[in-house]
This record gives C-alpha cells, structure tokens and sequence, in this order.
C-alpha cells in the first residue's frame, strides 16, 4: 500500500485543454467552461474568450488579470480557449534568496534531472520587482496572436509578496504549448498580475511537480477550430515573439 503512495505521488499529470499554437492565428473564442476546467485540476495558467487578460489559477481560485490592472474572479459558466492545470502533488522544494528570474530558471535546471520532462513551477514569497503583461480583449474580427501581443499591456511593482504559477515545457512541446518557463504571477493584495516577462525574488519557497502524464484535450466540438488551417512554418518563432 504504501508504495503504490508514493508511485501515485510522482505519477502526476497535467491536464490542458487547446493548445497554445491554436491562439496563432487567431482562434480566441473560448471553448470549455471554468466550470468543467476545474474538474481537472486546482493550479495553473491560460486565458479567457476572446484573449480577455491573463489567468492564474490559485488553489482552485480562477483569478484574470486584465488589461486595465484589474484583478476579478471568472465566472463557472465564463469559458476558456486555453489553459493548463494540474491538481498539486508538490515533488521538491527549496528556498532561494535574491535571485533573478534567469538565475532561478537556470539553477532549477542545473540541480534537477528535468530538462525532458513538462513540470509545473510554484514560486511563493517577496519579490524585488515583477514586471507583468496582461493581453487586452478582442473581439471579431480576431487578429493573430503576435498582433494581440504587440499591444499588450505591461506592468511593474517593487517589494510585493505574491505567488508565481507555471510550467516549463522541454522544446518539443513547442506549439501544444511554450517551450520553456511560461509563468503567471499574481500579487498577494492583488496589485498586479499576469504573464511574467521577468522578476527578481527577494526571498521565496520554490515547488516543483515534474508531470509523467499529459492529458491534451482539443475541441472537438468547434467548427472553427475543426475547419482552420493551422500554418507551422513560422509558428514557433511567432510563439517565441509574442510569449517572451
């Protein structure tokens, strides 16, 4: 009984419903409510119809940061077009004092045996400075994700406790999703939030959860998505662009 504990424990999955190289060209209209989306899990990140802002999804709390700096709750019956979460099964932790947002994603690399494997981050404590972005809604017709992100709205706060929330994908994952960290913050007395383009820590605990499984749910059921044609050529440079 108690190694089936344990190897349940480190047989986490990752649930994601789209796929980030589905937004490229533009297919924001959400398609899977907040609702069904928290059957599968009670931590992660995606966004809401129409690209409306960033969300972060908190113990089972689904926050959007939005363009204008607000902070709100999704609604259950509110839908998305992409996320990904996982329910927790914290696997290592560790406490790290000023370190920059590069120097924290190198060193994990360099102390931990996951360079191949998909894994969520969860970083809880002080920051220095964090500097976010937040995408604005749009509406039809939809541009592409790289026209969305060249208009996107940035934002920056010094000595601010909150949480980061995220995934780093190894470089074949690139179009199911980012390869790479792609973190989401959110402020402790919900200042700021949204995509991270870069942080300082000042003193925090980081939780790692490497992932053996993944679960990549599509819509089925969309017209839309079924009928488009996705265009690979350039799609990773233009994911590169607009997620860094």
């Amino acid at each position: 009984m108690e190694g089936r504990k344990i190897m349940a424990k480190y047989e986490s999955k990752v649930y994601q419903h789209g796929t980030l190289g589905m937004l490229v060209p533009g297919l924001f209209e959400g398609t899977m409510t907040v609702a069904d989306l928290l059957k599968h899990g009670n931590w992660g990140i995606g966004t809401a119809s129409g690209l409306d802002g960033e969300m972060i999804l908190l113990d089972h709390v689904p926050y959007l940061a939005q363009s204008n700096g607000e902070i709100r709750i999704l609604k259950p019956e509110e839908k998305v077009p992409f996320a990904t979460v996982h329910f927790e099964e914290i696997k290592d932790s560790f406490k790290v004092e000023n370190l920059t947002q590069k120097e924290l994603e190198d060193k994990i690399l360099a102390d931990y045996p996951y360079k191949n494997v998909f894994f969520a981050v969860k970083i809880v404590g002080n920051f220095s400075t964090v500097k976010t972005r937040v995408v604005e809604k749009q509406t039809r017709p939809y541009k592409t994700l790289l026209q969305v992100a060249d208009e996107q709205a940035v934002f920056e706060s010094t000595d601010v406790s909150g949480t980061v929330i995220g995934y780093f994908a190894p470089k074949m994952f690139q179009g199911m999703a980012a390869a790479g960290y792609h973190l989401h913050f959110l402020a402790d007395n919900k200042s700021i939030g949204g995509h991270l383009l870069d942080f300082k820590i000042k003193e925090a605990t980081v939780y790692l959860q490497p992932f053996a499984t993944i679960e990549q749910h599509l819509p089925m059921d969309n017209q839309e998505f079924l009928n488009k044609d996705l265009d690979i050529a350039d799609m990773h440079d233009q994911i590169q662009k607009a997620e860094g």
